[in-house]
């Protein structure tokens, strides 16, 4: 099965005192309608199963995100970066961020981008699937597994190096670089190691495709997520004065560290 590549959602900087770590205007992939407001009148029916029949393991699974995680994904990124939104207009930002991510397929020759999802239960042998066993969309297989698990977080990476300073007169794109961006962690399962295990296994799949070293932005704020990258042998890189190194496309009152960590 194809993994799903970092979408079409903003890039987002690193964070995680609430360990929603960043998020940066940057592609992105995949969805699921679990927390929402309220009020919202939005069907909450993955989370009430969860919480109707919780898995007996506590045990978490972070792999490369698949067509059927699309939902869940975009529902994500929305709760923990956009929670202040009601019906309509969350319904409309997760569609759109699942518009996003599907754009978001195609990169350059060259470069490398996925989406990884840290799932919790439901991972294990006894699974059903809906549908054909040939039935396919897109590449990607269409079987729906009524017991895959539930995504409690996502972090993309890639080698896009479009948040990394350019090289030479030429400004040309630097290589050999990853780059980290939309962390995040739904509130409920914060606090577990969620986000280290998703940038340990982002630094695996940066080895795996030749990198040297991987990066990130860090919301200068957000002292829990300096932390946390801290603690996972990240460090912050000075930025030259006067120099404009570009960065993740937020708000203008956010002012970011950019960390890297040789791999």
């Amino acid at each position: 099965m194809w993994s799903l590549l970092t979408l079409g959602l903003p890039v987002f900087p690193t964070a995680t005192s609430n360990c929603h770590l960043h998020d940066h205007h940057q592609p992105y992939s995949f969805f699921c309608p679990s927390r929402v407001q309220p009020n919202s009148g939005i069907c909450r029916a993955g989370q009430v199963f969860h919480e109707l029949f919780p898995t007996v393991s506590p045990e978490i699974l972070v792999r490369e995100a698949r067509l059927e995680d699309c939902w869940e994904v975009a529902e994500t990124h929305c709760s923990v970066f956009f929670p202040g939104y009601s019906f309509p207009l969350d319904v409309l930002l997760r569609i759109n961020r699942m518009v996003g991510m599907v754009s978001g397929f195609s990169v350059p020759v060259g470069c490398r981008r996925t989406c990884l999802v840290a799932i919790v239960g439901g991972f294990h042998d006894q699974t059903f699937f809906l549908g054909s066993e040939d039935l396919k969309n897109g590449g990607f297989d269409g079987k729906l597994s009524l017991n895959r698990g539930f995504v409690a977080g996502i972090l993309t990476v890639d080698t896009l190096a479009d948040f990394l300073p350019r090289k030479g007169p030429l400004r040309q794109r630097r290589t050999g670089i990853a780059y980290i961006s939309n962390v995040a962690v739904r509130k409920r399962y914060r606090r577990k190691g969620i986000a280290k295990r998703l940038v340990a296994k982002a630094e695996a799949e940066a080895r795996s495709w030749g990198c040297r070293a991987i990066a990130l932005h860090c919301d200068k704020n957000d002292h829990g997520a300096t932390k946390l990258y801290a603690g996972q042998g990240f460090k912050c890189i000075k930025v030259p004065e006067g120099a404009k190194w570009p960065q993740p496309r937020t708000t203008p009152d956010i002012n970011f560290n950019f960390m890297m960590k040789l791999i």
